[in-house]
């Protein structure tokens, strides 16, 4: 594909973003950077939540991934359902009942400061590990479009795509992410659909037959059995319930957005709805991975050794010119769905929890949320570097292997919290909290030298939340 052809097309995306950053920021507060003023209409959330929860990973990594695992990731998904409607009908109630801005001053009210504090904490490493691993994928795609034939350096390619970021949301804020993340998923979804079209259209097959051939491939074996194995259905079924629970009920970055909606019972409507056409368009990205590989297999294409790469080399040397067009739009607007959204709960947790921002003078408080998006922005780079250096798997095994270990304290402490009456010592907490991801690590270790070939799959998550869970009992008050 040409690179001015490109450039033009990313230059037209990206100024679309900040005309309607511009409007949605008109009379910004830090209010409406927060909470959007608590105005956003539950159905424009819940469409803009899907470009956010599927990021560049499921729109790349997944596809690509079906030659891995075939499409055992459903099991993952249908715990993932279970999971949403929990934190509908349980977690929902609370926040809103608290009327909450940072989730985690929930821990304060129930255990004290430096629960709070642990809580944040845990909340911004996860954020800072997830948004960074998902904005590498879509840098090292861009790269390979667009910036290799420029000369331009992986590093200032990562740069460029912050920068870009923060010109958008560093005013408006949740208020502006509402809106824009509504855009992204119209691109990100008329992408995928598109290029089940084209595939559809290229085999000499029939409508039926061509579900036929997906339905018989191998690659789209859902189901295993196999209690050993990291894909065994109970271990991807309960780990995604609690996956989910946490990564959205315990997430500042999903439950901001929740919490601009005019009341509780919107925002259960919002996540209900979002769950539903949640579980259908990542079907609809297996069903896109089975396809690509039939394709791949029917035109005898040499397909990537790194399965992450698959769609991108398929879409942009093998299909026609709209299709490359618009998996780029696609892949862009699926991870500035995810990253900016994800930059803008760290800059509202960070101000909120540790800098006490309502409580400083108004006055200085749009140049203290300016600096503290900037610092974020900087952080992202530096993690993004890191992990193209040292990362060897998947990307989407990655950010849920991350997401184990991170996440895990929290599952733990609100655990803890919503299931008993009991106090704790809170000057512990910190220590209980950062000793419980190095325990899970030596349980992983353990459990895979010392038994019969079981692995450890999404249920890590689980494990980390209940060593977490023993440590509260342990420094529980009498």
């Amino acid at each position: 594909m040409n690179q001015l052809l490109i450039a033009s097309l990313l230059g037209g995306y990206f100024l679309l973003l900040i005309i309607i950053a511009h409007l949605t920021s008109r009379s910004a507060t830090t209010d409406s950077f927060f909470t959007a003023n608590r105005k956003s209409p539950w159905f424009v959330v819940a469409f803009g939540m899907i470009g956010t929860t599927i990021s560049g990973v499921t729109f790349i990594s997944v596809p690509g991934e079906v030659g891995n695992s075939a499409s055992t990731y459903f099991q993952f998904i249908m715990g993932n359902l279970v999971g949403f409607w929990t934190v509908a009908l349980v977690l929902l109630p609370v926040y809103y009942k608290l009327n909450l801005i940072s989730i985690y001053s929930y821990l304060e009210q129930r255990f004290g400061f430096y629960s709070y504090k642990s809580g944040s904490f845990f909340f911004l490493l996860s954020r800072t590990v997830g948004a960074a691993f998902r904005m590498y994928l879509v840098a090292e795609v861009l790269q390979l479009a667009l910036f290799d034939a420029l000369g331009v350096p992986f590093g200032i390619t990562v740069l460029i795509s912050i920068l870009l970021i923060w010109v958008y949301t560093y005013r408006g804020g949740v208020k502006t992410i509402i809106w824009t993340d509504s855009l992204q998923t119209i691109f990100l979804l008329t992408a995928v659909i598109l290029t089940i079209y084209y595939i559809f259209s290229s085999f000499e097959w029939s409508v039926p037959q061509t579900l036929q051939k997906i339905y018989e491939h191998p690659y789209s074996r859902i189901f295993d059995w196999d209690l050993k194995s990291g894909k065994y259905f109970f271990k991807q079924f309960i780990g995604g319930m609690f996956v989910t629970i946490v990564m959205v009920g315990l997430d500042q970055d999903m439950m901001q957005k929740n919490l601009t909606c005019k009341s509780l019972k919107e925002a259960q409507k919002n996540m209900l709805t979002f769950s539903a056409i949640f579980v259908g368009v990542v079907a609809m990205f297996l069903m896109l991975g089975v396809l690509l590989y039939i394709f791949a297999d029917l035109h005898a294409i040499q397909i990537p050794q790194k399965s992450d790469y698959l769609f991108p080399f398929l879409a942009l040397n093998h299909m026609n010119l709209l299709i490359g067009i618009f998996f780029l739009l696609g892949i862009t607007a699926a991870n500035y769905a995810s990253a900016d959204s994800a930059l803008t709960s760290l800059t509202t947790a960070f101000c909120v929890d540790f800098l006490d921002i309502n409580k400083r003078p108004v006055e200085k408080r749009s140049g203290l949320l300016r600096r503290t998006h900037i610092g974020f922005s900087l952080l992202l780079f530096m993690v993004i570097m890191i992990f193209r250096i040292i990362n060897d798997q998947s990307v989407v095994v990655a950010v849920f292997k991350a997401a184990g270990y991170t996440y895990g304290p929290l599952l733990g402490l609100f655990a803890f919290g919503f299931l008993t009456r009991k106090n704790v010592k809170d000057r512990w907490v910190p220590l209980v909290t950062i000793c419980s991801p190095f325990l899970t690590w030596l349980t992983e270790i353990i459990t895979r030298n010392f038994t019969d070939g079981y692995q450890i799959g999404f249920e890590l998550i689980i494990i980390n939340g209940a060593i977490t869970f023993i440590g509260l009992l342990i420094i529980q008050k009498k």
